[in-house]
């Protein structure tokens, strides 16, 4: 787990969205020395995270002091520990806002972004 001071975000790097989303965040963090931690699914032990592949790939997952935060909620953690992402956190848990955001983002994104990673798995197994 993550000492209170620190943020792990665990993606799946086969993704080209999550990966282009998660690197942007990752040069953000490194250009101004932020204790923000990027875990590629495909690259780390998931035992160590509790979780699945498959839970893994769905939504993301953020470690913040010691409490694993799962779908938007991992965002608004993540976004409140960069300055320059510090308002979409505010304003995404404006009541309403949330709501929409969060049904949004596991019924809507993350629901696209997990199939179409599940047909790249298929095409790359042969079973297209």
């Amino acid at each position: 787990m993550t000492s209170p001071t620190q943020t792990r975000a665990l993606y799946n790097g086969a993704c080209p969205v999550c990966d282009k989303e998660m690197c942007h965040y990752a040069d953000y963090v490194s250009d101004h020395a932020l204790p923000v931690a990027f875990d590629d699914l495909n690259k780390v032990d998931l035992a160590q995270w509790g979780v699945t592949e498959d839970e893994a790939t769905r939504l993301l997952h953020v470690q913040h002091g010691g409490a694993l935060f799962i779908g938007f909620e991992a965002f608004l953690v993540l976004w409140d520990q960069m300055p320059r992402y510090r308002i979409l956190a505010r304003l995404g848990r404006l009541p309403m806002i949330y709501q929409v955001c969060a049904w949004g983002y596991a019924n809507v994104v993350a629901r696209t972004i997990y199939l179409r990673h599940k047909r790249r798995q298929r095409r790359k197994s042969g079973n297209a």
